[in-house]
């Protein structure tokens, strides 16, 4: 009896079943090509490209444009407003927190002091985010989309807010006592009051886009500046600014509070889309990306 010979497989005997799941993967190129395709555009929407600067001056001008059409086509309901501003007013008394007035009165006693305020009110809220943009776009070019996202996205959900809830500032309620700074000392160039006030929205004081905007600026600069001098700076600047909507009569400290909802929501659309937020991207575009600005 001669010893066993090994069985070889035959072209026509049946192979062994795969698993499954591979089979069901093998069989679906068109799937797995599609998910292929979206995971690189997920991943080329969200990698920085450089910016250029004649389309980030048109989309800037035109968005500052668009936000203050729309806020200030926004009706000014009067009545509204003014029962907003007296609730306001009453819990803020409720909290134990109403200290608009004296601050008001106080600061208004020493001259110099409030018309600064009034030019800082008037001036600052452009020209410092304005400023901290082109630092962005010239030395922080990979985050700068993410951080331009993040007042874009915050800006937007404020005009919501303007439309919801109209509400008159302190120096507008009737009785109120509090006194207009920038009327009383004849500061140029404000549209909060005087001949210009006619071409803002006087009545879309919630929430506060001083406080919303220089929030933004002083994160920014403290979380992505070298020099410690310039973060404290940038740490310091929300506060000072809050301190001057308040002295000039132009906001309730609430106001602020809506400000920062309204940039926490800004930066909840930023890591949303692109899976970080400013400071946790690389400061400088990608080499690939460079290649393909937008």
């Amino acid at each position: 009896m001669g010893a066993p010979t090994a069985r070889t497989k035959t072209a026509h005997e049946p192979v062994a079943a795969t698993d499954p799941g591979e089979e069901r993967r093998g069989t679906d190129p068109a799937g797995r090509e599609g998910r292929t395709r979206t995971a690189a555009l997920v991943r080329r929407v969200r990698t920085p490209r450089r910016p250029r600067l004649w389309f980030e001056i048109a989309l800037i001008a035109v968005s500052y444009w668009t936000y203050s059409l729309i806020r200030n086509a926004v009706p000014e309901q009067r009545d509204s407003a003014v029962r907003n501003a007296d609730w306001i007013w009453d819990t803020e008394h409720a909290l134990g927190l109403a200290f608009e007035h004296s601050v008001n009165h106080t600061v208004n006693g020493v001259t110099w002091l409030i018309v600064s305020m009034n030019y800082y009110y008037a001036t600052l809220h452009f020209v410092v985010t304005i400023g901290v943009l082109v630092w962005l776009y010239r030395w922080q070019p990979g985050r700068y989309a993410a951080s331009r996202l993040v007042i874009f996205a915050t800006t937007g959900v404020a005009l919501v807010g303007y439309y919801l809830y109209p509400l008159a500032p302190p120096r507008l309620m009737p009785g109120g006592d509090f006194i207009d700074t920038v009327q009383l000392h004849g500061t140029w160039g404000s549209m909060a009051s005087g001949n210009l006030a006619d071409m803002s929205n006087q009545y879309a004081a919630m929430p506060s886009m001083h406080i919303g905007w220089s929030t933004w600026c002083g994160v920014m600069i403290f979380t992505l500046a070298k020099p410690l001098w310039v973060r404290v700076l940038g740490a310091l600047y929300p506060v000072v600014t809050l301190f001057v909507i308040v002295a000039t009569a132009n906001h309730f400290w609430m106001d602020a509070v809506g400000g920062l909802l309204c940039l926490s929501f800004g930066f909840a659309v930023t890591r949303a889309w692109y899976g970080r937020l400013p400071a946790q991207m690389a400061p400088q575009v990608p080499p690939r990306a460079a290649l393909a600005p937008a």
